[in-house]
């Protein structure tokens, strides 16, 4: 989900600068002097959040792809506009071309109450070793997931086993340790809602996030 957010004023702290969460952008512009534009833009799959502005004087809300607004200290957000594609390329151009490229996801199941990845999942580790090494300074989070089956200690357990287990694939295919993150979530985020105690393949996984 995503989630809507608020923006604080006063605008006096803010120097130009580019907001890395969910697309949304504030920089403060010479043709807006003592004022701070905020403006909303897409994620790389196209999702657009939704964000508040707000100081002692107003709020304004932006809910669509390129509303902007501007505001400062004393005076309310000014109303919501819609930047061009042109606008949003000519003031966060730049910023936009120095972010590092998005992250890579993956998701691998697992045979039932075990630790052993399917035939399928299994195929696909060297597309995600490839992914890191195209990153120049990798970052991989692996998050080890379980059905409702068993305790949920046991699943906690099983989920790190889960994670490791990809971990140390990864680590046999030459990435350094250093970049690998195990964690496990073990039946608490499941990908299918089930009741307890309820073999779902969907949920025996681990997740990978290449950043």
């Amino acid at each position: 989900m995503i989630e809507t957010r608020r923006v604080a004023v006063p605008l006096a702290i803010f120097a130009a600068a580019l907001v890395s969460s969910c697309g949304l952008q504030r920089i403060r512009t010479p043709e807006r002097p003592g004022q701070t534009l905020v403006v909303l833009l897409p994620e790389e799959d196209g999702k657009v959040g939704r964000a508040s502005v707000s100081n002692p004087s107003g709020t304004a809300d932006l809910g669509a792809a390129r509303d902007s607004t501007t505001a400062s200290v004393n005076q309310p957000p000014a109303p919501v506009t819609v930047l061009s594609e042109a606008e949003v390329q000519r003031l966060f151009g730049a910023a936009l071309a120095a972010l590092p490229p998005p992250p890579q996801r993956f998701t691998l199941f697992f045979r039932f109450d075990s630790d052993e990845l399917t035939d399928e999942s299994r195929a696909l580790v060297p597309e995600i070793v490839q992914a890191v090494r195209s990153r120049p300074v990798p970052d991989v989070l692996v998050i080890g997931h379980t059905d409702t089956t068993g305790t949920s200690a046991s699943n906690f357990e099983l989920g790190l086993k889960r994670a490791s287990t990809v971990g140390n694939l990864l680590v046999d295919a030459g990435l350094d340790t250093a970049f690998i993150e195990l964690i496990s979530h073990g039946e608490e985020e499941l990908l299918v809602p089930t009741a307890d105690e309820v073999a779902e393949p969907r949920n025996r996984r681990v997740e990978i996030a290449v950043r």
